[in-house]
């Protein structure tokens, strides 16, 4: 079973496809068409600003392939600013569309939150929905954060789990077979480990089906 990390210029690569093989997977780093469509699931990575990196997806038509893998079934993760461009629209240095595979805007922590911006650093998840096959059966635990913005779906339903920081922020998301995590669990120790298996498993049992 092999796991596409999509390769559009603006993602933690390495550090992904490592962690998917420590765990007994194949991590094919690409931003082939044919070769994201033939994988058991999909990680869409990303780091740096929602605009640029939207701009990558569209320029080289990996934006609709995404919408493709989400509209037919085939789980999806998105990780960190990966996690974002599910959205419908981002504000970071001016408004930007996104994927628009989940409903809801990704906007900069408010000053009124009285945190420091970016959030950096370790914080501990509270699961909205812990019945939820990507979560059953773990525990609550730290997870490690990098960012300046969030996300705020539209759908509370879609809301896995969050954290707290000078409120609740948006930490996972789910709908169908789309996942999306605000954290990066490839740099979350044994608990983001565990989530990264388990949307591995689910992967697997999907492709299975």
């Amino acid at each position: 079973m092999s796991i596409a990390i999509v390769d559009y210029g603006r993602g933690n690569l390495h550090s992904v496809s490592k962690a998917v093989e420590r765990l007994g997977y194949e991590a094919v780093v690409t931003g082939d068409a044919q070769v994201i469509r033939s994988s058991s699931g999909v990680i869409l990575p990303g780091v740096g600003a929602f605009g640029d990196a939207m701009e990558h997806l569209r320029s080289s038509g990996l934006d609709r392939i995404i919408q493709e893998v989400a509209s037919v079934g085939q789980p999806l993760l998105g990780v960190c600013l990966g996690m974002q461009l599910l959205f419908t629209r981002g504000e970071e240095y001016g408004s930007h569309e996104g994927l628009n595979i989940l409903p809801g805007e990704v906007v900069r922590f408010a000053p009124d939150r009285g945190v420091k911006v970016p959030h950096m650093g370790w914080n501990r998840l509270r699961m909205t929905q812990p019945d939820h096959p990507l979560l059953q059966g773990l525990e609550e635990g730290h997870v490690y954060f990098v960012h300046s913005y969030h996300a705020k779906p539209e759908v509370e339903t879609d809301l896995l789990a969050v954290t707290d920081y000078g409120g609740p922020v948006t930490a996972i998301v789910g709908r169908g077979h789309v996942y999306g995590m605000q954290f990066h669990p490839e740099k979350s120790g044994e608990m983001g480990m565990q989530l990264l298996r388990q949307f591995l498993e689910l992967a697997e049992a999907a492709k299975r089906a």
